[in-house]
């Protein structure tokens, strides 16, 4: 979850999601497109216990400052705090009777809030031409949160737009030692059956955002050959700006949820996403 105060804001689900909602608000896109949106590139911690209430408390509090917010995401929002839900939870999670206390406290606020006539909507702010973090075919290696290494490709970087995206697809690399460009090359792409999902293939649009914190953990190992030219993919892959729940987090709780159950029936090695034709792989060997 990410918490760090009992605040609707104080934890990096909604964080990551408010501010996700706001760049493409910024961009210019309306506020039906930006929630469906949003929803598609967060259903992997909307599956989740923990993090599926602050998804939904950072959409309608981004709605109501649009002065847009949907009857059925306050109805969602309504019930989640009237059923004390969000409280249990907490409970759950080893939250105290003082900090439980503050938390309803903050939600019947919120929900007062959403209630309310917000004056005038947010305006949108000027357009920001942005540098993508990452460049194609740049391997990425970070420590995960067992001290081993997991990796990632950018399969493509997108130029001369605000969000500045990197499509990544995140390995199943969980080794002591930093990966090798021949290991990032012949690694198995992760495939997510835990929680909600269904064999789904950790690939993934992320936004430049916050570029210094993502430099803090993430390094790169070197640059191998991407071909395929993902930018005519564009709709074919989630977004999201969350760094680290995409590389680090997604990675630990797929590995953990093989402890008890199965690992995925499908299999995809990052080969199959780097070269286009039978040609770029005959050249490239």
């Amino acid at each position: 979850m990410g918490t760090w105060g009992t605040g609707i804001s104080s934890n990096d689900d909604f964080a990551d999601v408010y501010s996700e909602f706001f760049d493409l608000y910024n961009d210019g896109k309306s506020v039906p497109e930006i929630t469906d949106l949003v929803i598609a590139g967060n259903s992997e911690m909307l599956g989740m216990l923990e993090a599926a209430n602050n998804v939904w408390f950072a959409i309608a509090k981004a709605q109501w400052e649009c002065k847009q917010l949907q009857p059925e995401i306050y109805d969602r929002v309504k019930t989640i705090i009237d059923s004390g839900a969000d409280l249990i939870l907490w409970a759950d999670l080893g939250a105290g009777k003082a900090e439980i206390a503050k938390r309803r406290n903050v939600l019947s606020k919120f929900l007062s809030q959403l209630q309310s006539n917000k004056p005038k909507a947010k305006a949108r702010k000027k357009r920001i031409i942005r540098e993508p973090i990452f460049k194609k075919g740049e391997c990425l290696a970070y420590r995960l949160n067992s001290g081993n290494f997991g990796g990632a490709v950018v399969l493509e970087a997108e130029y001369g737009t605000e969000l500045a995206l990197n499509l990544v697809a995140v390995t199943r690399i969980n080794q002591p030692e930093k990966p090798t460009l021949f290991e990032f090359e012949n690694a198995e792409v992760l495939i997510k059956n835990f929680a909600n999902w269904n064999d789904e293939p950790e690939i993934i649009w992320i936004c430049n955002y916050k570029p210094k914190e993502v430099l803090d953990f993430v390094e790169v190992v070197g640059s191998i050959t991407v071909t395929i030219p993902y930018l005519e993919k564009r709709h074919d892959y989630p977004f999201t700006s969350g760094w680290k729940r995409t590389l680090v987090n997604a990675t630990e709780w797929q590995f953990e949820s093989e402890k008890v159950k199965s690992r995925p029936r499908k299999t995809l090695k990052m080969k199959k996403l780097l070269k286009n034709s039978f040609l770029d792989r005959l050249f490239d060997s």
